[in-house]
């Protein structure tokens, strides 16, 4: 994904205020390959707890399931963000392994069953 449809940064802009709270996408991180297309975000600490996250994190899928057919999206985690890894998991991800060299959790998942199989033949 380089230049691409869907891909990071995107700012998350509160529309009450037309204040930025915060930042993120899609991207496969050209200094560190091998991962594939990653979801990531930060938000201010000041949104944190008003569903921000959860939003963001669903329009991204959406965009990844629908627009760019991703068969996975992964995502990093720190140990100490349980909020985040939650985040995550409520999103769909699958925790896979613990990278000790960036300190993170890696997260994957993979694009809804409904989304990949063929549609069912429509009955006459």
């Amino acid at each position: 994904m380089s230049g691409g449809a869907g891909e990071a940064p995107w700012t998350v802009i509160l529309k009450s205020t037309g204040r930025a709270i915060g930042w993120g996408g899609l991207h496969d991180d050209p200094f560190d390959p091998g991962w594939g297309v990653e979801l990531g975000y930060y938000f201010h600490p000041g949104a944190w707890g008003h569903g921000y996250g959860s939003e963001f994190v669903s329009a991204a899928l959406a965009e990844a399931d629908h627009t760019l057919k991703l068969a996975k999206v992964g995502a990093f985690a720190r140990p100490e963000n349980r909020v985040s890894r939650r985040l995550l998991e409520k999103a769909g991800f699958e925790l896979i392994r613990f990278v000790p060299e960036i300190e993170r959790f890696f997260f994957e998942r993979q694009r809804p069953t409904a989304l990949t199989s063929p549609a069912p033949p429509i009955a006459s």
